[in-house]
C-alpha cells in the first residue's frame, strides 16, 4: 500500500465541516433547475470558480439558494456524509450549519433540522457514518438575531442537534458580542464552540473559552502570536479543529509546510486536519491527511495521533469514544501491515 492511500484510508473523526460547504456541483446545477434558479454558468465544473474572498462569499450565497425544501436538506446532508466516507473513510462528524442562512430567506428552522437530520439517518443505515449537528451563528448576524436563532433551534431542538458554534468574519465582530446566545445554549445542555483566532487575535481564544464557554476552538492559528495562551491551552487540554486547505487558501499559506498548524504541534497543542467547505475548496477528508500529512513527511505515527486528537475532541460520551478507539486501533492495524507489506 502507497503511504498516501494508507492516509486517505485511516478511519477518521471530523469535527470542522460546514454542510453548506460540501454541495456537490452536479447537485448545485439540480437544485437550481428544480427551484428555476439563475447560476451564473451552465459548466458544472466551473461553478465554485473564484478568485476573491468576495467572491467566494457570493458563490457561497447563491449556492445555498438553491436549498429550499427538506428533501434538498436531506440530499446535500447524505451526499456529504457519503463523499466522506467513500473520499476518507469517515466514521463520525460533528457537522456545522447555519440556520439564518436559510431562514432569512423564509425557510423554516424545522424544515432547516429535519432535513438534515433524515440524511444523515440515511447516510448512516446506507454507510455506517454517524453525523451530530451544531448550529453556527453567523458574526455577521446581529447579535438579537443571532439570540433568535439559538432560541428556534432550541425549541427546534433534536437528540442529533449537540451544539452551538460560531463563523464567518471574526475581526470586526469578536466573540463577547454574542455572549447571551452562547449563555441561553449552555444553559440549555448544548455544547459550545467557536471559530476564534482565524483572523483575530488570541485574545479571542480567551474570551471564548472564559466568557463563552466553549470547550474547543476551531482553527485559531493566531494563537501563536501569544506565548501565554499557548501555554494555558496546552496545559488544560484544549482541542483545535484544523483546516490545512481552506486557510491555505483564503489566508495566504500555499505551502502546507510552513502552515500555522505545523507550530501549533510543535507547541504541543491538541489540533486534528479537517476539511472545512471541501467542495468549494476542491478538497476532502482524505485529500486534507494526504496533503498536509504528506509535504510534512509526517510518519504514520504522526498521522495517527492526528485521527486520535479527533476522537479525544468529539463530544462523544467517554464510553462512545473508548468505543471509537478500539475500532480504530483494530482498522488501523490493518492499515500497518498493508503499509509495511
Amino acid at each position: 500500500m502507497e503511504y498516501a492511500e494508507y492516509l486517505r484510508q485511516l478511519p477518521k473523526v471530523e469535527l470542522h465541516c460546514h454542510v453548506e460547504g460540501t454541495l456537490r456541483p452536479q447537485t448545485v446545477a439540480d437544485l437550481a433547475r428544480k427551484h428555476d434558479i439563475a447560476l451564473p454558468t451552465t459548466d458544472v465544473d466551473r461553478i465554485y470558480d473564484y478568485e476573491t474572498i468576495y467572491e467566494f462569499l457570493e458563490i457561497f450565497r447563491l449556492v445555498n439558494s438553491t436549498v429550499i425544501e427538506a428533501g434538498d436538506f436531506a440530499r446535500i446532508a447524505y451526499e456529504s456524509l457519503e463523499d466522506g466516507v467513500k473520499l476518507g473513510n469517515l466514521k463520525y462528524r460533528e457537522m456545522f450549519f447555519n440556520p439564518t442562512l436559510h431562514t432569512t430567506r423564509g425557510v423554516a428552522m424545522s424544515t432547516i433540522i429535519d432535513g438534515l437530520i433524515d440524511g444523515c439517518r440515511a447516510a448512516e443505515n446506507d454507510f455506517g457514518v454517524r453525523c451530530r449537528l451544531i448550529a453556527d451563528i453567523y458574526r455577521q448576524d446581529p447579535p438579537e438575531m443571532a439570540l433568535q436563532m439559538t432560541q428556534e433551534v432550541l425549541a427546534n431542538r433534536r437528540d442529533e442537534v449537540i451544539g452551538l458554534g460560531m463563523d464567518a468574519a471574526e475581526a470586526p465582530d469578536p466573540p463577547e458580542k454574542f455572549f447571551e446566545s452562547f449563555r441561553v445554549a449552555g444553559e440549555a445542555g448544548l455544547h459550545l464552540t467557536s471559530h476564534s483566532a482565524e483572523d483575530g487575535p488570541p485574545s479571542n481564544i480567551s474570551t471564548c473559552l472564559d466568557l463563552l464557554g466553549c470547550e474547543r476552538i476551531d482553527h485559531g492559528y493566531h494563537i501563536l502570536e501569544d506565548d501565554a495562551v499557548v501555554a494555558r491551552c496546552r496545559d488544560d487540554g484544549i482541542h483545535f479543529t484544523c483546516c490545512p486547505t481552506s486557510t491555505a487558501v483564503v489566508y495566504g499559506w500555499p505551502d502546507l509546510t510552513t502552515h500555522p498548524i505545523n507550530a501549533m504541534m510543535k507547541a504541543g497543542l491538541l489540533v486534528h486536519l479537517n476539511s472545512d467547505d471541501p467542495t468549494m475548496f476542491r478538497t476532502d477528508i482524505g485529500k486534507e491527511y494526504v496533503d498536509f500529512v504528506g509535504q510534512n513527511e509526517y510518519p504514520p505515527e504522526t498521522a495517527k495521533q492526528l485521527v486520535r486528537n479527533g476522537v479525544d475532541a468529539s463530544w462523544l460520551d467517554d464510553a462512545e469514544k473508548a468505543e471509537l478507539h478500539r475500532a480504530f486501533d483494530d482498522e488501523i492495524a490493518a492499515l500497518d501491515k498493508a503499509l509495511a507489506g
